[in-house]
């Protein structure tokens, strides 16, 4: 009986299955269609709203408003939503989640020019402001934060070594120094930021000092204050900085070198840069006194000098090429505006392949023109400046006394002049000349030895005042000589004064 029960329900169970089959036979078959046949729905793409396809009551969100990190100024938790860069790795999660993933990684960036308002402020604080260690990011993505995180590392790096090594200096070294790390810290980023394909931070879209303005500008921090509970571990820098005390216009005391950390023996910068543009007005005056203009000596110069040196090269060569061309009865000119504009262009192109083109603002004109920036800024542009001839005076001897003791001998010993007047301050020099020559002329005359050309023809005359008068003319006369050949060998001078 039972198993008569089980056939029973077997065979009915098939005979519904077959029914199904059947009723639903059309949804299951195959066949072939046409674009014809296909609605223009089915082709095209349209917006869709999850409303229409979720039940909103079956997945209850909780709907909050998220405020974007802060920096990591000192007092935040990990309860606020973010972390210092001092603490652990903040919290990520997917986008729709929380914001875009960038705002999880806060950076404490860009940071502002330093002042005489801040520069207190960058090396009191310089241990309490956010370092970002390579371990604060991801190993991979992030590439925008990253580079940012690495200006402030090197700024905040440079900015160490400018406040400890110039702890006993002017403060105006110190901000001169901080300046220019920041300046290549800028520099530094825009340029990575330009090699590679991701949004271009839009400061470095500005062109010439715009860019720097606009870095100060977005600074979070322009006070450098502390933001830090505790003190930060420092990090080495990703690149190098060298401090060039040369070019602190506004630092007319003693010059600082970064290097060694120790003072260095230096004055004023005293040196012709740039050299005018040739043009139809000066050209005359270039090559007519061209002996009368210096030429310079960089090995007098410190390695931390090396923006100076190269300088000095620029106006050597380009003296040795004027040179050449004034020479040429045509086409000096041509000559010499080729030979300036090639120097200048390579002088921009070794500042620029030294990561230090913000030093230079001749290189990067706001107007774009090279050559009109170095012509308005050069001390000298119409070559006459060295033109007027020098005032010959009887102290001269202490510069040229050599010269005249071996060439333009004076019929006595000039030793009295170079022992005792010549360590004198420049303003005495030459009335202490003056006196002495009275008393070499008195002794002269009264010896009965008198074998010099000078003393027969000086100590004929009958007054006392035509033999003053005539010695006197004979010792100007070799100092003129003496001054002469001196310009003519063209002496290499130090760019130091």
């Amino acid at each position: 009986m039972a198993s008569s029960w089980v056939l029973l329900l077997t065979t009915a169970s098939a005979l519904v299955f077959l029914s199904l089959a059947h009723t639903d036979e059309h949804m299951l078959e195959q066949r072939e269609y046409t674009f014809e046949e296909i609605p223009d729905s089915f082709l095209l793409q349209k917006e869709v709203d999850l409303a229409d396809l979720l039940d909103p009551k079956q997945f209850p969100v909780e709907q909050v408003i998220v405020e974007p990190p802060k920096y990591g100024f000192r007092g935040e938790s990990s309860s606020g939503g973010f972390l210092t860069p001092r603490g652990r790795r903040p919290s990520f999660g997917p986008r729709s989640l929380g914001g875009p993933a960038m705002l999880d990684y806060p950076v404490q960036f860009p940071l502002s020019r330093p002042t005489s308002d801040n520069i207190q402020a960058i090396c009191l604080y310089r241990d309490q402001r956010p370092r970002y260690p390579h371990s604060y990011f991801p190993a991979s993505g992030f590439g925008q934060q990253k580079r940012q995180a690495e200006a402030v590392n090197n700024a905040e790096a440079w900015f160490d070594t400018c406040c400890k090594e110039n702890q006993t200096s002017e403060r105006d070294v110190t901000l001169c120094c901080a300046t220019q790390a920041w300046e290549l810290s800028v520099s530094l980023f825009c340029e990575k930021s330009s090699s590679v394909k991701d949004r271009l931070y839009h400061c470095c879209k500005q062109t010439g000092s715009d860019i720097l303005n606009c870095f100060n500008n977005d600074s979070p921090n322009p006070s450098y204050g502390p933001t830090e509970e505790l003190p930060v571990l420092a990090l080495p820098p990703a690149a190098d900085f060298t401090f060039e005390p040369n070019a602190c216009e506004r630092t007319p005391l003693g010059q600082y070198g970064a290097a060694t950390g120790r003072r260095e023996t230096m004055g004023k910068p005293d040196i012709m840069f740039p050299l005018g543009r040739p043009t139809p007005a000066n050209i005359g005056s270039l090559c007519s006194n061209q002996k009368l203009r210096p030429l310079y000596d960089a090995s007098c110069l410190q390695p931390f000098h090396h923006h100076l040196a190269l300088e000095v090269k620029v106006i050597n060569r380009l003296e040795r090429q004027f040179k050449k061309c004034c020479k040429r009865k045509r086409g000096a000119l041509s000559c010499a505006d080729q030979k300036w504009r090639q120097e200048i262009s390579k002088f921009c192109v070794i500042r620029n392949a030294e990561n230090l083109k913000m030093g230079d603002h001749c290189c990067y004109p706001t107007d774009g023109d090279i050559h009109a920036c170095f012509q308005k800024t050069s001390p000298d542009p119409h070559y006459n400046m060295t033109a007027a001839p020098q005032e010959l005076q009887l102290s001269n001897v202490c510069d040229i006394h050599s010269i005249i003791t071996d060439r333009f001998p004076v019929g006595f010993p000039l030793n009295t002049f170079v022992s005792q007047c010549c360590p004198l301050p420049e303003q005495e020099r030459n009335s202490c000349s003056v006196s002495k020559l009275k008393e070499i002329t008195q002794n002269l005359c009264s010896s009965e030895k008198t074998s010099s050309e000078v003393d027969h023809r000086c100590c004929k005359k009958k007054s006392p005042e035509e033999i003053s008068q005539c010695v006197s003319k004979s010792v100007m006369d070799a100092v003129a000589k003496a001054t002469n050949i001196k310009n003519q060998k063209k002496r290499k001078r130090c760019p130091i004064s």
